[in-house]
This record gives C-alpha cells, sequence and structure tokens, in this order.
C-alpha cells in the first residue's frame, strides 16, 4: 500500500539522534517538515545535549521505536551499523501501513536484506540507503544511492526534501554491496596512514617517508591528508571500527577471508579506545581539539604505548 501524502507534509521519524541525525533533522526543520525522533541515549546521563537540541530546533522526542514509528511516514534509520537489523525489529511492529523506512546505515548487504524482510513483512516500505560520503560537508545533500523494489518511488519524494538520492538498483544489496567495498579502501587508508605514519615517526623517519609518498603520489598532500585522517578517526573511531565489521562481513558474504578489514576495524577500534582514555583531550560540543600537525597525535599515541 504506498503513502498517499505529498512528501512535504510527511511526519518524519529519525531513528538515531547522532551527528547524521541532528543534521538531518535541522536541515529537514528549516523547510518546516514535522520531525520526531528517538535515540536509545534519551532517558540517560548522556540525553541532556540531545535534549536541548531538540527543544532549540523544535523536533519532537519518542519514547520508544514503537512509539517514532507509530507517528512517521518517513522513517530514517541512521544508528550504528550493528544495530540496523535491531532498529528495523523495533520499528516493524508499530509502523504505518505503506510508511516509508529509509535504512541510512552502513551494513553489509545481508543485513540490508534481514532488515527489509522485517519491514516489508509488517506492510511498510523499505529502501536501503548508502551515504557515499562524510555527511557534515553535504548535510543532507550528501550523496545517497537507493536500493529496492521501491526506490525509484521514493528518490524523488526525498529529492523534493532536499535529499541528493539516485537509484542504485532495484535489488536490495547492490547499494550497500558500493558502500561497503568503497568503505575497503577509504577506511583501510585511514588505517594504514595511521600506522605508517606513527610507526614512522617512532623511527624518526617520517620526512623521509612523506617525500617518498610525494615522490609516488605527486596530486596528494600528505601533510593535510594525515592530519584529517587521524582526527577522523579519533572522532569517530568507535562508528568506523563497527562499520568496518560490517565491510569484513561483505567481504566473507562474497566468500573471502576478510584479512584487510579485520585488521583495519582493530586499528580504527584501537584509536578509539585511546580517545577514551583521553589521550586527544577530552571530547567538547565541538569535538576533540583538532592538530593541523598529525604528529601531535602520533607523539601521544606512541607515549601512552611506551608506558
Amino acid at each position: 500500500m504506498a503513502m498517499t501524502t505529498a512528501s512535504n507534509q510527511w511526519h518524519v521519524g529519525l531513528v538515531g539522534y547522532g551527528e547524521v541525525g541532528r543534521i538531518l533533522a535541522e536541515d529537514l526543520r528549516k523547510d518546516g517538515l514535522r520531525v520526531s525522533a528517538y535515540d536509545i541515549k534519551l532517558g540517560g546521563e548522556h540525553a541532556k545535549p540531545l535534549e536541548d537540541h531538540a527543544a532549540r530546533i523544535g523536533v519532537s522526542l519518542a519514547a520508544s521505536h514503537a512509539d517514532l514509528a507509530g507517528r512517521a511516514d518517513f522513517i530514517v534509520s541512521a544508528v550504528t551499523a550493528s544495530q540496523a537489523v535491531p532498529v528495523a525489529r523495533a520499528c516493524a511492529g508499530a509502523a504505518k501501513k505503506g510508511a516509508w523506512f529509509l535504512d541510512f546505515n552502513s551494513a553489509s548487504p545481508g543485513a540490508k536484506q534481514r532488515a527489509a524482510k522485517l519491514i516489508d513483512g509488517a506492510g511498510a516500505r523499505y529502501v536501503e540507503g548508502a551515504v557515499m560520503t562524510s555527511v557534515p560537508p553535504y548535510r543532507i545533500k550528501v550523496p545517497l544511492l537507493l536500493g529496492g523494489q521501491d526506490a525509484a518511488e521514493l528518490a524523488p519524494l526525498i529529492n523534493d526534501l532536499g535529499f541528493n538520492a539516485k537509484v542504485a538498483s532495484d535489488k536490495l544489496g547492490v547499494s550497500s554491496a558500493v558502500k561497503m567495498c568503497r568503505s575497503i579502501m577509504i577506511k583501510g587508508m585511514e588505517a594504514m596512514v595511521i600506522e605508517a605514519f606513527t610507526t614512522a615517526r617512532a623511527y624518526g623517519v617520517e620526512d623521509a617517508v612523506l617525500a617518498s609518498l610525494k615522490e609516488t603520489f605527486p596530486g596528494v598532500d600528505w601533510e593535510k591528508q594525515g592530519a584529517y585522517f587521524f582526527q577522523r578517526v579519533i572522532e569517530h573511531g568507535r562508528r568506523r571500527a563497527e562499520e568496518v565489521r560490517e565491510v569484513a562481513e561483505t567481504v566473507r558474504e562474497a566468500g573471502l577471508t576478510p584479512w584487510s578489514a579485520q585488521g583495519t576495524a582493530e586499528r580504527q577500534a584501537f584509536v578509539a579506545d585511546l580517545a577514551d582514555e583521553g589521550i586527544f583531550g577530552q571530547k567538547g560540543s565541538q569535538g576533540f581539539a583538532r592538530s593541523a600537525d598529525w604528529r601531535t597525535e602520533a607523539d601521544r599515541i606512541l607515549a601512552k604505548i611506551k608506558k
């Protein structure tokens, strides 16, 4: 059963009110849409920043997944990768018949297919989404690949709301496969740069290593790229590690052993553990204190492991 309400009259429900959820909420509210949100942090010790943000921009906070699903014409699931299927399960029973469910999560094709069975089986309409680059610079306009039998119908509806979506396939799993294979490279480069640069710093050969990289890849500013990779992993290593575990599962689903992806996940989690210990400073409302020089962060890592 298709939704007949025009998309600009939808009640949008956001599951996950982290960085991505708050950005989407801000951009949707600017256009006057009704927006509700639910996050598992609500009711806990970390709830106040979420509550303050919601109150400031006019987002209604739901009491549960089911409460949110019962309100929404269009649900966006933007949680950590491991929660993609559990969120679909939690929303399915209460979702309106014909409501849209956009899975924004970085999960494997198999996970997306399992989530789709739950949502479609409850009479709502599941569409997978693959976010193809970092959200903050693009905000709601981040390039988004859609997949599934209803993707072609949803794409123009959400583009009218400000999204930048295009259909990759009517087959579930294709969009996620594109995202996951890209992440093998992108998240792997982050992990390799952190490992290589920190090791080079330990041996005092970082200048020679960067000079060699510049000669081989003259189009890359390795100083700037190094600082960017270090900061992104310090800030988001926990979420990245979880995503790369889904990447590893994607590789397994293809029949390969995910040696590279497994190592990437471990390196991302290693940096996340250090960030949680506070070696990069305490995370504030604007994130960790950023350093324009990756050497500062490498020295912090080396000082910690030498203890």
